[in-house]
């Protein structure tokens, strides 16, 4: 039967996306309407998150004071809000619907926006009111988890992956927009007017907090606080997180210090500061463009193939990749010593990262709900009750694994920040990536694409061997 909504307050009764021929009937129309919206709020939501990334940018260290290191931990901070605050919003959408939680967290941004402009205007303060505007962009990064909850609600099984990939590929895209958005004002109008890059947000914000009051529907998603510590018993839980962290925290990890590691060794190759900015600015925003791209590639690529097939090939490809900084740094002498062919290498690692930590942001999203659509075969339920638990605990799952995701990012700035402090160069941190990816393609071997076998109740497939080890 096709849903309703009610005009009201929005809220749609009776969704069954698996339900082909409501689906065929419209219900497909109301999931692409709700999805482009959420894809928008999505992508303001992450540029909001990145802010801080583009805005070090505009602050040199003689006006403002701040190291490469303090700017860093502008990253981090804004990363690790945006982390913790993900399972918050994971339940605030399912106790408040879709539509009204996207409303309400496009306006809060208005707050963080706002307040880098007041902070740019005034240089000579000092770290700790920049380190509250970045954590309060932070909010931005809950978005996340919440639009990835909202999408799988409204999406049957069989269009998972891709839809998941679209709303969080078109959400990536916000980083490296913000940093394109950024480099054409750098460009034009030097470190004196930052304040165009926060005021064209300003604006965005307001219409996609519009939009989704005017186009977006309340959706029950049935998760509750139950599932989410429910998920905390399921081995699954800490694998399957464990492998976001090591492609999503990459790649927003990456996202958010690409263009300082640029800038630090152009400045070391003897440019100014005003042109390493810009340099920089002008080949940071590809490499979050491309693995934006490249998630909505990997999504559609694990339908087909299998989300474990999918991921255990991006991550040995991400050992090449961080095997290629690492033996560059090395052997170049890292920052200070890094000529123009070292420099190529290290960009060329970097894309190759970006694109394929984009990948697995999708391909390992496609895992979770076939896992629990996988799991709920076994249980004593009707098709209703068992589709409303493989939703409930999937959505769960999307929420806590988006949040621990993010810490990954974390990881990153912190590790690159610490190995700067102690050697001035990334070389230590690149080690500690590659060692990362290694034991992440060790589990992923081993529990879902060496030796798949069938749970009681769930029919083995020949497409996803994570469906079969639960």
């Amino acid at each position: 039967m096709r849903a309703t909504s009610r005009r009201g307050n929005h809220r749609i009764t009776d969704w069954n996306p698996d339900d082909t021929a409501a689906w065929a009937a419209g219900n497909n129309r109301i999931a692409r309407r709700n999805l482009l919206c959420t894809v928008a709020g999505d992508h303001v939501a992450f540029s909001i998150w990145s802010l801080w990334s583009v805005m070090a940018l505009f602050m040199p260290a003689s006006v403002y004071g701040f190291s490469t290191g303090d700017k860093l931990l502008l990253g981090a901070v804004a990363t690790l809000v945006g982390g913790c605050v993900r399972i918050p919003y994971t339940l605030g959408i399912a106790a408040f619907g879709g539509r009204n939680w996207t409303t309400f967290s496009a306006v809060v941004l208005l707050i963080p926006t706002a307040g880098t402009i007041v902070l740019l205007a005034n240089p000579g303060l000092p770290l700790w009111p920049y380190v509250v505007c970045a954590a309060l962009t932070g909010l931005g990064g809950g978005n996340y988890a919440a639009s990835l909850a909202n999408v799988n609600a409204f999406y049957p099984e069989r269009l998972k992956g891709a839809a998941l990939a679209i709303n969080a590929g078109g959400g990536n895209l916000g980083v490296a927009v913000i940093q394109l958005v950024g480099l054409l004002v750098l460009a034009t109008a030097g470190h004196e007017a930052p304040y165009w890059v926060c005021a064209i947000y300003l604006l965005l914000l307001a219409i996609v907090g519009i939009a989704a009051a005017l186009f977006m529907d309340n959706l029950d998603h049935g998760i509750e606080v139950d599932h989410m510590r429910a998920i905390l018993s399921e081995r699954h839980t800490y694998v399957i997180s464990l492998l976001y962290i090591c492609t999503f925290g990459s790649w927003i990890g990456f996202a958010f210090a690409f263009g300082q590691v640029l800038q630090v060794n152009f400045v070391a190759n003897g440019e100014t500061v005003r042109h390493a900015s810009l340099h920089a600015a002008q080949i940071a925003f590809v490499g979050p463009l491309l693995g934006s791209l490249a998630r909505i590639y990997g999504g559609k690529l694990a339908d087909r193939l299998g989300g474990s097939r999918v991921t255990l090939g991006v991550l040995a490809g991400m050992i090449m990749g961080a095997g290629l900084l690492v033996g560059i740094s090395t052997f170049a002498g890292g920052g200070a010593g890094t000529g123009r062919l070292a420099m190529v290498g290290d960009v060329t690692g970097f894309m190759v990262l970006f694109i394929l930590a984009g990948m697995g942001n999708g391909s390992v999203f496609k895992m979770i709900p076939s896992v629990f659509d996988a799991r709920s075969r076994a249980l004593d339920l009707s098709d209703a009750q068992r589709r409303h638990w493989a939703r409930a605990m999937s959505g769960s799952l999307i929420g806590f694994c988006a949040a621990v995701g993010a810490l990954g990012g974390v990881g990153i700035n912190l590790a690159l920040r610490e190995s700067y402090l102690r050697s001035g160069t990334e070389t230590s941190a690149y080690w500690l990536f590659l060692a990362s990816y290694v034991v992440a393609a060790l589990l992923t071997w081993i529990m879902y694409v060496r030796r798949p076998f069938s749970a009681a109740g769930v029919p083995q497939t020949t497409n996803e061997g994570e469906l079969a080890r639960v």
